[in-house]
């Protein structure tokens, strides 16, 4: 006797939505590495290429709770082929692109697929899997999560080792393909029978909100938290997100029920999830300049080194269903915070600019395992937390987090190590004193414009320069190092004092 609808082909369909999980986590990271190309051959500026990234970003995040919503009332595997192919159109439209205006518009529109993909995936788990196998299968899309943003980098070094930067979406276009295909024969429909109206009013002040809440943090990173549109950007997202609660409080049919948040296995995992992502976007931030900046290595080599953190995330993720089971889930994800705060501490004592990388990879294989203790069983705790029929705002809510909290671990951490580097190495260049005012404002605006100057000057004023500019970054990764420690420690306390050993079901 079957458990759930379409219990007899569940690890057929686990299959198809790990592929479209793929293409999702791929593309986070593959872009990172065409972005110099991208640069070259469209003529794009510094600002441009960032919103290259940032325009897909926005929207995706803008539009998750919506499209999550949008899932449970119309069909989540419906929700996950329309978000596959409006994903292909818009990856086709950006390995097109003749421009990067056209490029940054194509960025967003693809956000639009993504938007309705990652909800899905966790939502037809929770509708396909019984109880007692649905931790294990959210473990394998947490680690399928992970490894795709790990070898992210890596073919994006090789595809353009071959080819132009258009591969890295070109790339996309097979994998949604194959996902099209598995969706349609292996996962089964589902969504919330008895549905209400959709939440229009909710719906258009989420996104809204989200939106305006995003577009503070990331210009923040860009033009500083004192800046005026930045704040301006908080004031809207305040107002609006505050005008969302006050009418979900109220709806009739509120499109995010809040007494959700009355559950802690709902409210304290999204919020480890948030801490956690701040931590690691924050961190890999830093990580791929100090392999290329300071330790000298390629692109291509920067992706390898960054890869064991990604491999031992996947590893540890796809077993943490059991070590939840045997110990609870608020222990293992207290471990796993534990374990990551003793790899920053690790790191914060051995790095330097001649650090050997297999020094630092042990580092990173602590940092992964922690990682690996927390994604899974605190996703579990959020979705196990919210009724299976409300199983896309829960998985939506749970996407949300992770992506708020990397984009404020960027921004924070980069302005806390950005201000450290500047107050570092004013000093340094000023006891210099024959470096000229051109290239000292080069080298205050970061550690690549430092040593893309230095390789212009003569004498030993390019090797002084070089030193200068790595000690002042090394400095600044100590200070975001500091605050992700005091962080993670939190995260660790936090789920030992407020976060159920075994998550309690929602109604």
């Amino acid at each position: 006797m079957e458990a759930t609808p379409g219990y007899a082909h569940r690890w057929r369909a686990m299959i198809s939505i790990s592929i479209a999980l793929i293409v999702i986590s791929l593309d986070n990271t593959i872009l990172n590495v065409a972005l110099p190309s991208i640069s070259r051959q469209l003529g794009a500026t510094a600002s441009e290429l960032q919103w290259v990234v940032d325009a897909y970003v926005l929207v995706f995040a803008s539009l998750l709770l919506a499209m999550g919503s949008l899932g449970d009332k119309l069909g989540r595997r419906r929700a996950l082929q329309a978000g596959l192919i409006l994903f292909g159109v818009g990856s086709l439209w950006c390995a097109l692109a003749p421009s990067t205006t056209a490029l940054i518009a194509a960025r967003a529109f693809t956000g639009i697929g993504g938007a309705l993909i990652m909800p899905a995936t966790l939502s037809i788990i929770s509708a396909t899997f019984p109880p007692h196998e649905r931790p294990r299968a959210i473990a394998i899309w947490a680690a399928t999560f992970g490894l795709g943003v790990g070898i992210g980098p890596i073919t994006g070094g090789v595809l353009l080792r071959f080819f132009n930067w258009n591969s890295v979406f070109f790339v996309n276009l097979p994998i949604v393909v194959l996902a099209l295909v598995g969706g349609y024969l292996y996962i089964h429909e589902s969504r919330d029978e008895h549905a209400p109206p959709i939440d229009v009013a909710g719906v258009v002040l989420s996104i809204v909100g989200l939106f305006a809440l995003l577009f503070a943090i990331i210009e923040a990173g860009e033009l500083g938290w004192g800046a005026q549109p930045v704040w301006l950007a908080f004031g809207a997202a305040v107002v609006l997100l505050a005008a969302f609660g006050w009418w979900e409080s109220r709806a009739a049919h509120p499109m995010l029920p809040l007494s959700f948040f009355r559950n802690p296995s709902f409210t304290v995992a999204n919020l480890a999830l948030v801490l956690v992502t701040f931590c690691l976007f924050g961190w890999t931030f830093f990580l791929t300049q100090y392999f290329q900046s300071v330790l000298g290595f390629t692109p291509f080599a920067a992706g390898l080194a960054a890869l064991p953190i990604a491999l031992v995330l996947t590893f540890v993720a796809a077993r943490s269903a059991a070590v939840a089971q045997r110990i609870g889930t608020n222990k293992t994800v207290a471990l796993g915070a534990g374990l990551a705060a003793i790899a920053m501490i690790y790191w914060r004592l051995i790095m330097t600019a001649e650090t050997p990388y297999l020094v630092f990879m042990i580092g990173q294989l602590v940092f992964g395992t922690g990682l690996g203790l927390i994604f899974s069983p605190a996703t579990n705790s959020v979705m196990q937390a919210v009724p299976v029929r409300k199983a896309g705002i829960g998985s939506a809510m749970n996407d949300m987090t992770r992506q708020l909290g990397g984009a404020l671990g960027i921004a924070v951490l980069g302005s806390v190590a950005n201000a450290m580097y500047r107050a570092e190495i004013e000093p340094l260049l000023a006891s210099a004193g024959q470096i000229p005012d051109a290239v000292r404002e080069a080298a205050l605006h970061g550690i690549q414009g430092a040593h893309v100057i230095a390789g212009q000057l003569t004498g030993g004023l390019g090797e002084t320069l070089v030193a200068t500019s790595n000690h002042a970054f090394l400095a600044g990764i100590y200070s975001a190092q500091i605050v992700a420690i005091v962080v993670l420690i939190g995260v660790s306390v936090l789920a030992l004092r407020f976060l159920p050993a075994e998550a309690r079901r929602g109604e």
